[in-house]
């Protein structure tokens, strides 16, 4: 009988939905987004050359790779509720950190806050796989990114705002958003699913999935894709806020673009029904070759600052682009049986970039200026562009008929 005074939601917990995984997104999109461009900034202050920088990011880089390759053996031993609610404390120490200030502080910041991110990714996109129906891909990752909108568009320049009001602000911010995404995954209770039963058998290596994930030409492509798309974001996010100081420009400048840049989220709607009327393929090839154009027209114009940083301005217009649409080739090619192990080695994308973008830079930085970087991504990004042209004319639709991306297939 004392059922009855307990309320329905607590004895039958709802279905996650997209809104709930939205959510979820939109918490974590502040927390992330009010540091993105302080980061920077601040390692640059403290180490005092580009170069450095580019070591710092490579080095924390490595480390982020091996934690999200691991996320899958370690859910091994620990239910995957508590990685998630480990991914978040994280995160909130590692903000912590950053506040105290101070060089090795801010490189220990650094290197918990991506190694978090990763973490959070990893399971994020375990849970959306087991939770959303393949119907409800586009939707999903449309809701994930308009959810975020608000903190990927003031976060980054409210960070350097905040930074010249009083330095621990942003990261106290960051810290408070960390704990409250954690709290509404609890209330949530995606932990209480069948995800976070233990398995009857022992969990592989996830290094041992690499030769069946080769295997599979869509996988790599769609991965390849996701590198260079975040490659992009990478020099967009580190270099260009380096390269407006160097050149005299605002240390402001770069979150305020940054913030202008991800205001082009809450056009993902708009966005998505352009993507539904033509194809998956044309998106991606569409976003590929405008954005690395625009990167090789701000290399070209590196002398005139102003004109650079309007090119790389422009370019991330089709980043967002990308955003929405280059993972997808993944995606749609991941067997259900394959889900979290994929979703490991998809999600490794971040690190991979967060490798690649200051190792290769360090060196291009040893022999040019930052235009160099950018010249470099632009090629990177036309490549991408290049290989897509291998993309099924008519991937994601069924008997010629497209279907709406918001009734596509599922997201990881």
């Amino acid at each position: 009988m004392h059922l009855r005074s307990v309320p329905d939601w607590l004895r039958h917990p709802p279905t996650p939905s997209v809104r709930g995984f939205g959510l979820l997104a939109g918490i974590e999109a502040i927390a992330r987004g009010i540091l993105i461009s302080v980061m920077p900034l601040e390692i640059y202050r403290a180490l005092g050359a580009a170069a450095r920088v580019s070591e710092v990011y490579f080095l924390v880089g490595l480390l982020s790779l091996g934690t999200g390759l691991m996320v899958p053996y370690a859910t091994r031993f620990v239910p995957r509720r508590w990685v998630y609610a480990g991914g978040c404390a994280m995160f909130a120490v590692g903000a912590a950190l950053g506040a105290a200030g101070g060089v090795v502080a801010m490189v220990a910041a650094l290197a918990m806050v991506t190694a978090a991110t990763v973490t959070i990714f990893v399971c994020f996109n375990a849970y959306v796989l087991d939770h959303i129906a393949k119907a409800d891909l586009g939707r999903c990752e449309t809701s994930r990114m308009f959810f975020g909108a608000l903190g990927w568009t003031a976060g980054p320049w409210l960070g350097v705002t905040l930074l010249d009001l009083w330095r621990p602000l942003p990261f106290i911010i960051a810290t408070l958003a960390a704990l409250t995404m954690l709290g509404v995954f609890v209330w949530q209770r995606l932990g209480n699913g069948r995800l976070i039963t233990r398995a009857r058998g022992p969990a592989p290596n996830p290094l041992a999935w690499l030769p069946r994930f080769a295997a599979q030409p869509r996988l790599v492509a769609g991965w390849v894709f996701a590198v260079i798309r975040s490659c992009g974001w990478w020099v967009y996010v580190v270099y260009l806020p380096i390269f407006a100081v160097e050149r005299g420009l605002s240390e402001a400048l770069g979150g305020m673009l940054l913030s202008a840049s991800n205001g082009m989220l809450f056009a993902t709607p708009l966005m998505l029904a352009w993507m539904q009327r033509r194809s998956i393929r044309q998106a991606v090839r569409t976003g590929f070759t405008a954005a690395g154009l625009l990167f090789v027209i701000a290399a070209v114009l590196g002398g005139w600052p102003w004109a650079a940083v309007a090119a790389l301005a422009l370019a991330s217009v089709f980043l967002v682009l990308l955003d929405i649409s280059a993972g997808l080739p993944f995606l749609l090619a991941v067997k259900p049986s394959e889900r979290t192990e994929m979703s490991a080695i998809y999600a490794s994308f971040r690190d991979v970039s967060g490798i690649v973008t200051p190792g290769v830079a360090w060196l291009v930085l040893l022999a040019a200026p930052l235009s160099g970087v950018f010249a470099l991504t632009g090629a990177g990004l036309l490549g991408c562009a290049h290989l897509a042209r291998r993309l099924h004319p008519r991937l994601g639709t069924v008997h010629r008929r497209e279907i709406p991306l918001s009734h596509a297939p599922e997201s990881g």
